[in-house]
């Protein structure tokens, strides 16, 4: 017959403490040295095989910390059963919880299966209440990784938060429908429609990330194609495309000279950029190890360029000239006064502000397009792989391949000839033959 428990009092289990290893050396081995700290199982009494579990102190408590385990035979396994720390759990409950769970396995339940699958439904629930806001930070970060700089992540950030969440960001994921969405678009579907797209796209996206992990099931309620394109009226109908201010090609001869006459670090990159043609960040954050002065070559690595190619870049006896005046402060070509770090946009954008022309530094590729296309005759491949274009067709894959380096430095020693002279005669002699050869 089992032994029976002395029922203790709840004085007497306040009492109850850790052991010490016992033994005069000639017993089983033991990892611990004779009268050091262990943990021993108090039995106390009232439900057979309940007891309170006390483990020595540490960080020099005088009382360590104590639980209560139910030590039963679940089917035909001896099982430790934990029924919560104590004092927080009373002798009273303690007993009260090991009678149940005694219960339970009489009747053929096993106690902790029980509780590890009420755990995991309650997990799945709280799963289940994660707000929009939650899986969009999941999603931006995600995205972060994509982006080659820090404003992407900022503008992309700043669209879900301004436009997204006022209305659905504090929602449960799965309770976002289609009137939600239709809710957060309709008042800038008209008056901001680039800005509205962008904000669905990402929104669709995040809901697409929500399903993925289980948090949402259904269609998606920001889908463009056959749902909200049945409210919304088509994009190209209510979006009016902006497109970057260029100078006339007729006045940049006379805008060059005026540009040669302002000196900041602003008016040589925008010097730069339009003898290269390049973008206007593209040539702020030029380095000197991009720059072989040599070989009159600019190779911009595919992590600075919108494509995510590599580009060569033919440069002309003015741009290296340009190049050759400019100090070498820092790895970059052009560093800002005070930062060291590239000029900054808006220190370039200033500058034909200040000259009296309402036009933006991106536009001057615009300008260059135009002069290519209608004062030259070079095929359109020439000038589109100048401007770093990217190219789907496989006529221009083909002319890509190879880059047409040569061809394009006439072009760029043709366009500087423009920009410096201006000479009509020389712009329809190219016209007539394509080009020189």
């Amino acid at each position: 017959m089992p032994k029976i428990a002395k029922e203790l009092t709840d004085a007497a289990v306040r009492r109850l403490r850790h052991g010490r290893v016992k033994g005069d050396g000639r017993g089983p081995k033991t990892s611990k040295k004779l009268g050091s700290p262990c943990t021993v199982f108090h039995a106390v009494g009232g439900v057979a095989g309940l007891l309170l579990c006390c483990k020595p102190p540490t960080n020099g408590e005088d009382v360590g910390p104590r639980s209560w385990v139910l030590r039963a035979t679940v089917g035909a396994r001896r099982t430790d059963i934990g029924l919560g720390p104590y004092p927080e759990v009373t002798l009273a409950k303690a007993r009260e919880r090991a009678r149940e769970d005694k219960d339970r396995i009489r009747k053929g339940i096993d106690p902790i299966t029980e509780r590890r699958a009420l755990k995991s439904a309650l997990i799945a629930e709280q799963a289940k209440a994660v707000t929009f806001s939650d899986v969009a930070k999941e999603y931006i970060a995600k995205k972060s990784g994509e982006f080659k700089s820090a404003k992407q992540v900022y503008k992309l950030t700043q669209q879900i938060e301004t436009y997204a969440y006022p209305t659905i960001g504090r929602m449960v994921v799965a309770d976002i429908e289609r009137a939600h969405i239709v809710k957060l678009l309709e008042p800038i579907w008209t008056t901001k429609h680039e800005t509205a797209s962008r904000v669905r796209l990402h929104t669709e996206r995040v809901l697409d990330l929500a399903g993925v992990k289980g948090l949402r099931t259904g269609d998606n309620p920001a889908r463009l194609k056959g749902n909200l394109d049945l409210t919304f009226s088509a994009g190209h109908k209510v979006a009016k495309r902006k497109h970057h201010s260029a100078l006339p090609v007729d006045d940049m001869p006379d805008f060059w000279r005026g540009l040669q006459s302002q000196d900041t670090v602003g008016a040589s990159v925008l010097q730069f950029l339009i003898l290269t043609a390049a973008r206007p960040g593209e040539a702020r954050g030029a380095t000197w190890d991009e720059i072989d002065l040599k070989a009159k070559l600019w190779t911009i690595p595919g992590e600075r360029m919108k494509g995510g190619k590599t580009h060569k870049v033919p440069l002309t006896s003015a741009a290296v000239k340009l190049l050759r005046s400019q100090p070498r402060l820092n790895e970059y070509v052009f560093p800002g006064p005070r930062t060291g770090k590239p000029v900054s946009d808006v220190a370039v954008s200033k500058v034909p502000k200040a000259m009296g022309h309402d036009v933006t530094a991106h536009g001057f590729r615009a300008t260059f397009r135009t002069w290519a296309q209608e004062h030259t005759g070079y095929v359109e491949e020439v000038p589109e792989l100048a401007l770093a274009h990217v190219n789907s067709d496989r006529t221009r894959t083909a002319y890509a391949r190879g880059e047409l380096i040569e061809k394009r430095r006439q072009l760029m020693e043709d366009w500087e000839y423009f920009i410096l002279h201006g000479h009509k005669e020389r712009d329809q002699k190219l016209f007539r033959t394509g080009g020189r050869k």
